[in-house]
């Protein structure tokens, strides 16, 4: 089997885990995925499979995800005290690893963080992050911005993309999950030099 026939299966997959809404996102997170991948020198064929795989759960029911973390040896313990629209990332990386046998840690880190991010993000956990902040379909104020800043560098992106997440939460006074600061704070240190 080819990688073109691997990810149609992968997309069958998910297909069935989430509505035509997410799908259509997802699939806008995988071209964008691929095209980061090859403007930043990732493999454009890892870059993807994350992509289709990053919000396999996201639209399960909230206690079903809650069950995949507290059973997950490895997700962070503190998870669960914020908010559950990062959860699925975490969950989603378990679950791709049991359900559809994923095996390769630079996949499933990709979707693990690419939500909150984190400090040290490898090549792939960045592209698939701003590849979610960046699909065509999203429509949000700045997105412009964070799109322009991806042109020539990735980590000027990302920085875009983690304050205006920090900044909609802090003005919705929503808790922000401490490694989403941390891995902004990293990249900015990143671009100071």
């Amino acid at each position: 089997m080819n990688h073109e026939q691997y990810c149609e299966g992968l997309i069958e997959s998910v297909k069935r885990q989430m509505n035509e809404r997410r799908l259509h996102h997802t699939l806008g997170v995988a071209r964008t995925a691929k095209e980061l991948a090859r403007r930043f020198g990732v493999d454009p064929e890892k870059a993807e499979i994350a992509a289709i795989l990053h919000d396999y759960c996201k639209q399960w029911p909230e206690e079903k995800i809650r069950k995949v973390i507290e059973t997950t040896t490895d997700v962070p313990e503190d998870l669960l005290l914020y908010s559950k629209e990062i959860w699925h990332a975490h969950a989603g990386a378990e679950i791709v690893r049991r359900e559809l046998e994923i095996e390769d840690e630079e996949i499933l880190n990709a979707i693990r963080y690419h939500t909150t991010g984190r400090i040290e993000m490898s090549l792939l956990e960045k592209v698939v992050c701003l590849a979610d902040y960046i699909e065509p379909g999203r429509k949000y104020p700045g997105v412009n911005e964070i799109r322009r800043q991806a042109v020539s560098g990735i980590d000027q992106a990302l920085v875009e993309a983690f304050a205006n997440t920090i900044s909609f939460l802090v003005q919705r006074k929503s808790k922000v999950y401490p490694v989403t600061f941390l891995t902004y704070n990293n990249l900015v240190g990143k671009l100071e030099g």
